[in-house]
């Protein structure tokens, strides 16, 4: 029997998990995740030497501090960290973000440390 895909509603998805700064991988494409995570507060400043990172903003704000300069992203905006770029992000209030990048991209980094979370699968 042939199953068909399903679209993935990502209302749906936020809505299954509360936990802040913990990614969520709900779909791949070739060698990417297409992770979700909510965002609360300030992260960590850290670079990602082997790849870009993609962020989009689905509910709230996000604040991407970048060392010569912030971008600040609202709903439906998205920006590209290019590979190498120092960034930090800060949420002032809770934010829905989607974030593309390639299977096993540590969410820290180069930095490492305690805030280190490999992506959880959402069903």
């Amino acid at each position: 029997m042939t199953t068909h895909p399903v679209p993935v509603n990502l209302v749906d998805k936020f809505a299954q998990f509360s936990d802040l700064w913990s990614q969520k991988t709900i779909a791949r494409l070739n060698d990417y995740e297409v992770k979700l995570a909510k965002m609360k507060g300030e992260f960590i400043w850290h670079t990602h030497d082997d790849t870009d990172e993609l962020f989009l903003v689905v509910r709230g704000r996000l604040t991407l501090q970048l060392r010569d300069g912030d971008v600040v992203l609202g709903p439906g905006e998205l920006f590209v960290v290019p590979q190498g770029v120092e960034h930090c992000p800060v949420a002032d209030e809770e934010t829905d973000v989607l974030l593309l990048e390639p299977t096993g991209t540590p969410n820290t980094g180069d930095a490492g440390g305690p805030r280190t979370k490999a992506p959880e699968p959402l069903a």
